[in-house]
């Protein structure tokens, strides 16, 4: 089959021929149809996320069909876990220890062919086209499980207005919430394409929205977002770290944490949310927005996501 691994920290992804893979216990063999990238596939290009061995076929929001019975899936960041320790067994399983990722310890979806554990595979909503499918198994699932931390906050700002955000701006409007939309300073396309997709204010990431926000989550990699978001939140606020991977916070004011202000991050995603976000998604309804590629230009792909070239998710059309 083909696919697109990384075989060297820092390098471009290298076109590979590479055998099919082979179904093991309780897993499936999977036709990929689309792969979203994201900011995640950066990280560990660049090795700011480890990747325990190389070569790693990346890709970690897949959009496949099951071989053998025709089923439409989508498989997440999260891969497998334990089952057995006391965050498995304490409904945390994204914290899991012994957890495996797909695209950084599993081989993910820029291929042809992927396996995966039939237990941590989605069904699709039909209402979802494989392209639209792919964002939401990363992007769409963590913003939700950022905003579940923000638990009933009204007034809502987002930091890093990309895949994520472009998603969980239609389910938070959705759900009778305020969405204030941040981006890199001076780029105003971006935020016109927040205030179409719902925001009722679009800024630069320094600026004050015009109240006070009630939470906010940063998808941006940039530790300074944090206390200027602190400085944007009303006393009881959840400031929400919603990345893998983030440049160091720098120091800040204790005023600005203090009247019961929460710092808190958010990591990978459970089985939980996953079915909780393709039931709600529908409804909303969310319609994502996606740039596509053929798998080959995944380094393009990958190249235009580094630049912001793209509103919306991008996907390698497989």
């Amino acid at each position: 089959m083909l696919a697109m691994a990384l075989t060297e920290i820092g390098a471009p992804l290298q076109q590979v021929d590479l055998a099919r893979p082979v179904p093991g216990p309780g897993q499936v063999l999977l036709r990929v149809r689309a792969c979203g990238i994201c900011r995640t596939d950066l990280h560990l290009c660049d090795g700011e996320v480890d990747v325990p061995v190389l070569p790693r076929v990346l890709g970690h929001q897949i959009v496949g069909v099951v071989d053998g019975t025709g089923e439409r899936v989508g498989v997440p960041w999260l891969g497998w876990t334990c089952g057995v320790c006391a965050f498995c067994r304490s409904g945390r399983e994204n914290l899991c220890p012994e957890a495996r990722f797909t695209g950084r310890d599993i081989d993910g979806g820029m291929a042809e062919y992927a396996v995966a554990d039939r237990r941590f595979c989605f069904p699709i909503p039909d209402a979802y086209p494989d392209v639209q499918a792919a964002p939401l198994l990363c992007a769409g699932l963590i913003g939700f499980r950022a905003l579940r931390l923000c638990g009933d906050a009204h007034r809502v700002g987002l930091y890093g207005f990309g895949a994520a955000a472009h998603i969980l701006c239609q389910i938070a409007v959705g759900q009778g919430r305020e969405v204030a939309a941040f981006t890199r300073p001076g780029d105003t396309a971006t935020q016109d394409f927040a205030r179409h997709l719902g925001a009722s204010w679009a800024g630069d990431a320094d600026a004050r929205p015009p109240e006070p926000l009630d939470a906010a989550i940063i998808f941006a990699p940039d530790g300074a977002l944090v206390p200027l978001a602190l400085r944007a939140t009303r006393p009881g606020a959840t400031v929400v770290c919603g990345g893998i991977h983030m440049s160091d916070i720098p120091a800040f004011s204790y005023e600005d944490l203090w009247m019961e202000r929460t710092i808190t991050s958010v990591a990978n995603l459970t089985r939980d949310d996953g079915r909780a976000l393709l039931a709600l998604a529908p409804t909303i309804p969310v319609r994502t927005e996606a740039t596509t590629y053929p798998l080959t230009e995944a380094n393009r792909a990958l190249d235009d996501l580094r630049a912001g070239r793209f509103h919306g998710a991008g996907v390698l059309v497989i």
